[in-house]
């Protein structure tokens, strides 16, 4: 099969090309390689990936419409994966401009590609962030998700609105796929785990924020690309729900969001006891109140992704961890 992944040389990306690389499918990887985080850590994301034969990778804005035509063009893939965005919620505060220009517009020219192409099947990221203020745990694909926290989380539920209406005017399989806080080796360096590994091993202090009374529903990377492969396999069909759980399978479209996760909240005191552990070195911690747009919990119902697939990420954060630590040392301490 011939697949488009947008944001393959970004953290989630790079995971799930070489998983489908590994599967025998054919990968083109566009990334427009921004300085939102160190660009050497895209560039050897991508020059890891462009060991393969079956790989081509593009540097090219998602904004530049031409450009991204003639890659898809050339490339005729048979399934796009949409990943590329301006990452961060917290950055949203700083830089909203960026969302609006990489999400909304970046998305629109995915889905022109997507209609041109008569995609069988179109996935996009989503994110836990579009549950915003609501306070029903565990959260639930069905559950209203209209108060958005951040600007980001807002172009997040923009972007399933968008491709939903794209989904019932052209037909077009699409899946919205809601991450729950994915960590692992190959990291972003804004997320919490990079920072708090880096800043330990550096002897400075860390801070938490809520004053540490907060709680994750952490996804292990090599779960989740597991999860998004066998949903590539489903594309969602009009009037068809799946049996054994309550779907949000749109009504008048083909078209759903699923929730990516564990399954279960980790308290960020033993998430950082897992930090602790793996690296042999106790963490200085600097208490900190609650950052605008964040919320106390996330909290995947999982139910749905169990009904379509038969499959959950397991990965415990202990594992985890660990192998974010390791790879962490071999990357920065030793490269």
């Amino acid at each position: 099969m011939r697949i488009l992944i947008t944001g393959a040389a970004g953290f989630i990306g790079f995971h799930l090309a070489a998983r489908l690389l590994a599967d025998g499918h054919e990968v083109v990887g566009v990334d427009g390689l921004t300085p939102y985080y160190d660009v050497r850590l895209k560039a050897a994301r991508f020059a890891t990936l462009d060991e393969h034969e079956k790989f081509s990778g593009v540097s090219v804005m998602l904004e530049d419409m031409p450009g991204l035509t003639a890659i898809a063009m050339q490339s005729h893939p048979e399934v796009i994966v949409h990943l590329a965005a301006q990452a961060g919620v917290r950055y949203s505060l700083e830089n909203p401009r960026a969302y609006v220009d990489a999400n909304l517009v970046g998305t629109f020219n995915v889905m022109e590609l997507a209609k041109a192409l008569n995609i069988q099947h179109l996935l996009v990221a989503s994110t836990s962030s579009v549950y915003g203020a609501n306070a029903s745990i565990p959260f639930k694909e069905t559950d209203r998700a209209d108060h958005p926290m951040t600007l980001y989380a807002a172009t997040k539920k923009a972007i399933e609105e968008m491709t939903h209406a794209y989904s019932h005017l052209w037909n077009i399989p699409t899946t919205a796929l809601r991450f729950f806080t994915v960590y692992g080796p190959w990291g972003r360096p804004d997320m919490a785990l990079f920072k708090f590994v880096k800043a330990i091993l550096g002897d400075d202090p860390i801070d938490v924020y809520n004053h540490g009374k907060m709680a994750r529903d952490f996804t292990y990377i090599d779960d989740l690309v597991e999860a998004v492969t066998r949903l590539m396999a489903i594309p969602p069909m009009r009037g068809v729900p799946v049996a054994g759980a309550v779907d949000s399978l749109s009504p008048v479209a083909p078209w759903r969001s699923v929730n990516i996760g564990g399954g279960h909240p980790v308290d960020l005191t033993a998430f950082i006891e897992a930090i602790e552990v793996a690296l042999g070195r106790r963490a200085d911690i600097n208490l900190m109140p609650m950052q605008a747009g964040d919320v106390p919990m996330t909290f995947a119902d999982t139910t749905l992704l169990n009904a379509l697939i038969g499959y959950q990420p397991t990965t415990e954060i202990t594992a985890g961890v660990a192998a974010f630590c390791e790879w962490y040392r071999l990357h920065y301490e030793r490269g």
